[in-house]
């Protein structure tokens, strides 16, 4: 076990974690069984959240609903999101004792708490998380990984250096029609996969709803503009968009790492997605949940495409919102590479109403789908119940019924999770991959092993990207 050790306060060889470990089985009794309202603080996991934006509330709602979980700690660089943060937590536990936050440093410096949950916007998702692993704090990230290839990399190491416990928000591993249509192709009911498309969305999507003002105000304008893809810089579209950031936002602090930029609200809270300097687009935002379930059902996990040829449709580059709103990647899996008896082919689109959205793997002997709305296959069989029968289940994989319930075991336990970093790095990197070939226009050979673009250096340049001081990787 791995000791939390103290800056000032020397700590007996048999720590937090052991404790946790040993009293893993009564940390999970029923509340009622410690003659309480919920389990002693000494055998809860202790818990500092940061970030309160699209996905931070709902993982902290779902940490708050678990006995076995305190937590202590909240942190955003927005006041008014910062204070709701606190004010849920507190109003859970009915104290004040959750403290505030708005340097995430000091919440990660705290010898107290023992595991973080992550949700801050791609573009800081690397600065945050080797931080966190270099104070051994175990991790519940969010997907992609990070924004590059390279950043993903630095998180994989620093997970595996300090040996922490990671969990990565893809959590449809942890829902069963997708564990089913997994094992359906594990178990080769199918036959050999030959095929597998992933349906991802296409155009962005306006999650907090702060477009309509911005096109209001942009109605006067004799150039009739629809979205924030036709808004760019040098225009009086441009002048109206770009405004002072909102005092109860540290914007300093938000562009973090990436390239300093004009505060624009439609491109921040949550619609950070839709600007390459902050996030990934689409296919980035969705490639962890669809591209992941693809790789679990074939057991690729820790493998990757040999050939990526990506075909994109762009606005201009520096628009307000610049990502692909329609695009189609070709990826080849090799035999030699992964093992499986054939090559494979992963057809990844957004905005392609041919593959539907969802993953589908389409076999020698027949096929299955499954989305979130929905799931179907070639035997109607396999339509019934939750799982597959036990005498179809000659491989049985991974189950997990409730995401954060299989982290806060994970830390207990100290194996592996249902979704930890090396799976998040391998199911993200074909489209980190897809975007690398539609941007520089051609086909990309990947060495699987030692992960590296070959013979393409203008492409091997875009697997990381240049940081703003003072901004490091821990």
């Amino acid at each position: 076990m791995k000791n939390r050790q103290s800056n000032s306060t020397p700590r007996s060889s048999f720590n937090r974690r052991d404790f946790l470990k040993v009293a893993g089985a009564a940390a999970i009794m029923p509340a009622s069984a410690w003659g309480m309202g919920r389990p002693s603080a000494s055998n809860r996991i202790t818990l500092g959240v940061i970030g309160w934006g699209m996905m931070g509330p709902a993982n902290t709602k779902a940490f708050l609903a678990l006995d076995d979980c305190q937590v202590v700690a909240a942190c955003d660089i927005h006041t008014g999101h910062l204070q709701a943060a606190v004010d849920t937590v507190n109003a859970k536990y009915g104290n004040t004792d959750c403290k505030a936050y708005h340097d995430y440093r000091e919440l990660i410096a705290r010898d107290d708490i023992d595991a973080v949950m992550i949700a801050v916007p791609d573009h800081s998702h690397a600065v945050l998380a080797t931080h966190a692993a270099s104070r051994k704090k175990d991790i519940y990230g969010e997907k992609p990984l990070a924004k590059t290839i390279a950043e993903q990399q630095a998180i994989v190491r620093a997970v595996q250096n300090n040996s922490i416990i990671w969990q990565t928000g893809s959590w449809q591993r942890s829902l069963p029609t997708f564990h089913k249509a997994a094992e359906i192709v594990r178990n080769g009911l199918i036959g050999n996969v030959v095929r597998v498309e992933v349906g991802l969305p296409g155009a962005p999507h306006d999650f907090p709803g702060t477009v309509p003002a911005l096109m209001q105000k942009l109605a006067s304008l004799p150039d009739k503009i629809n979205s924030p893809t036709q808004i760019v810089p040098g225009t009086a579209a441009w002048d109206i968009a770009v405004t002072q950031p909102p005092p109860a936002l540290d914007y300093e602090n938000w562009i973090g790492p990436s390239r300093m930029e004009p505060y624009i609200e439609a491109r921040v809270y949550q619609n950070w997605r839709w600007n390459y300097n902050t996030g990934g687009g689409q296919l980035l935002d969705w490639i962890g949940h669809h591209g992941d379930i693809a790789h679990w059902g074939l057991g690729f996990d820790l493998t990757g495409p040999s050939e990526i040829d990506g075909q994109g449709e762009f606005p201009a580059a520096n628009a307000v919102w610049n990502t692909a709103t329609k695009y189609k990647i070709e990826c080849k899996y090799r035999k030699e590479v992964t093992h499986y008896p054939v090559d494979v082919g992963i057809t990844i689109a957004g905005g392609h109403p041919e593959i539907a959205m969802g993953t589908k793997w389409i076999g020698t002997d027949g096929w299955v789908w499954v989305d979130r709305d929905g799931f179907d296959a070639s035997n109607p069989d396999w339509l019934k119940g939750d799982s597959l029968p036990e005498d179809l289940r000659k491989v049985k994989l991974y189950e997990s019924h409730e995401h954060r319930r299989n982290f806060l075991d994970c830390v207990k336990s100290r194996k592996p999770t249902i979704a930890p970093v090396e799976t998040a790095h391998h199911s993200t990197l074909p489209g980190h991959l897809g975007l690398i070939s539609m941007l520089v226009g051609r086909k990309l050979h990947w060495d699987v092993a030692q992960e590296k673009i070959l013979n393409d250096s203008a492409a091997s340049e875009l697997m990381t990207r240049p940081y703003r001081a003072p901004w490091k990787l821990a």
